[in-house]
C-alpha cells in the first residue's frame, strides 16, 4: 500500500469556550435542565443568576443544588429580572412560545435558548423567528446532538475530505426514549420529539435535503395514543447522498430479567471512505468514531476517542454558541432561522405518513 501524502485533519470534539460572560436565567427545573444545561454551565463556568418553574419548590431545590442566587416564583418573573440577559428555556413545546414572546418584548434580554421542537407547528416556528428578527433579538434552538462528539468529529471529516463525496448515510436508533408526561396531550410522537435529534445531525452535515419519505407503525409499549410510535424515513441530500433515519423507540421488550440491547449507531459511506460510530446516551459512555479513508490514513481504521459525553458535555457547545453571538452581535449556529428548515423537514415527515408518498421539501414556502 503506498503512503498517504494527506495529513489527516485535526480533530476536535468539543468546542473551545469563547465567551462565558453573559447571565443567564433558567426556565424549568425538570431533568432536562437540572441534570444536563446546568451541569454543563457549571464545567464551563457560565454565569446563572436566576432560576424558575412550574413549581417554586422544584426551582428553589434544583438552586441549592447549583448554587443559583435567584429564584423566581414564576418564569414572567425570571423574564422581568433585569440581571438575565439570556433566557434558557425547557418548557413543553406548546408552552415555549408564549414564554419566548415575553422575553423578546424585555429590553434587557439579548437572546432566548429555546427547545427543540421549536414549536407543534411550522407555521409557529416561522412566526416566531419573524418575531425575532423584527425585535432584533437572537433566538437559538437546542439541537444538542450537533454538539455531540462523534457527529462533530464527523462534520470534519467530510470537510476535509477525508471521506471523499459522501454516498450514503444512516442513524439507526433502537432504543427506548423517557417520553415526558406532557407529549400524551399532543398527536406528534417520536417525529417530532426523536427523530428531530437525527434528522437535523443529518441535515448539518449534509445541507437541506430535497426529499423526505416517512413511514411508521404504533410502539406497543406507549399506551397513549400516537401516530407515529417507531419511524423509518428515508431522504435524499445535495449530490444525490441517500440517508436513512430509524427510530425504534420500541427495541425489544424491557420489563425485569430481559437483557437489552439498545444502542444508537451511524454510517456515513463516500467515495474515498467510510466512518461508522455510535451515539452514547444509551449506555452512558462518551460516543464514538471509528474511520478509513484511502487519501488519509492508507485505508486504515482509525479510532480517535475522548473522556467527553453527548450528555451533559454538548450542552456547553450549545450555550458557548449563544453566549458568543450575545458577545460578537453576530448570528448563533444554531439560529432559528436555520431551525425552521429542520421544522419543515419535520412537516413533511408528517405529511410524507399522511399521504403516503415522498414529500418535496419545496412544497414548503419558506
Amino acid at each position: 500500500m503506498t503512503t498517504s501524502t494527506t495529513a489527516r485533519p485535526e480533530l476536535r470534539p468539543d468546542v473551545d469556550i469563547r465567551t462565558r460572560s453573559h447571565r443567564i436565567g433558567c426556565i424549568g427545573a425538570g431533568a432536562i435542565m437540572a441534570d444536563q444545561h446546568l451541569a454543563a454551565y457549571q464545567l464551563a463556568g457560565f454565569p446563572v443568576v436566576a432560576i424558575a418553574s412550574r413549581t417554586e419548590a422544584n426551582a428553589r431545590a434544583v438552586a441549592e443544588r447549583y448554587g443559583i442566587p435567584t429564584v423566581h416564583g414564576t418564569p414572567s418573573e425570571l423574564i422581568a429580572d433585569p440581571e438575565v440577559e439570556i433566557v434558557d428555556i425547557a418548557f413543553p413545546p406548546d408552552q415555549q412560545p408564549a414564554l419566548i414572546r415575553e422575553a423578546l418584548a424585555q429590553p434587557h434580554v439579548k437572546a432566548v435558548l429555546a427547545q427543540k421542537p421549536l414549536a407543534l407547528d411550522l407555521d409557529e416556528a416561522l412566526a416566531l423567528r419573524d418575531e425575532a428578527a423584527a425585535a432584533g433579538k437572537i433566538l437559538s434552538v437546542n439541537q444538542n446532538m450537533r454538539y455531540d462528539q462523534s457527529i462533530r468529529v464527523l462534520k470534519q471529516l467530510l470537510d476535509s475530505g477525508a471521506l471523499g463525496e459522501p454516498v450514503f448515510a444512516q442513524i439507526d436508533m433502537h432504543a427506548v426514549p423517557h417520553w415526558q408526561g406532557f407529549l400524551e396531550g399532543y398527536d406528534r410522537l417520536t417525529l417530532a420529539n426523536m427523530s428531530v435529534h437525527h434528522l437535523d445531525a443529518l441535515r448539518y452535515l449534509f445541507g437541506d435535503p430535497s426529499e423526505i419519505t416517512t413511514v411508521v407503525r404504533e410502539d406497543p409499549r406507549t399506551t397513549f395514543e400516537h401516530e407515529d410510535g417507531i419511524v423509518v424515513s428515508t431522504l435524499r441530500f445535495p449530490g444525490d447522498v441517500l440517508a436513512l433515519s430509524v427510530e425504534d423507540v420500541w427495541g425489544g421488550p424491557r420489563e425485569e430479567g430481559y437483557d437489552d440491547d439498545f444502542f444508537i449507531r451511524w454510517r456515513v459511506e463516500g467515495t474515498a471512505g467510510v466512518a461508522n460510530g455510535t451515539i452514547g446516551w444509551p449506555t452512558g459512555e462518551p460516543s464514538s468514531i471509528r474511520y478509513a479513508s484511502r487519501t488519509h490514513t492508507d485505508g486504515e481504521w482509525v479510532s480517535p476517542s475522548w473522556d467527553t459525553h453527548w450528555f451533559p458535555h454538548a450542552f456547553i457547545g450549545v450555550m458557548e454558541q449563544v453566549q458568543h453571538a450575545v458577545e460578537t452581535g453576530g448570528a448563533p449556529e444554531l439560529s432559528v432561522a436555520d431551525n425552521v428548515k429542520t421544522m419543515a423537514l419535520i412537516e413533511a415527515g408528517y405529511r410524507s405518513i399522511a399521504e403516503k408518498r415522498p414529500v418535496q421539501l419545496s412544497e414548503f414556502a419558506l
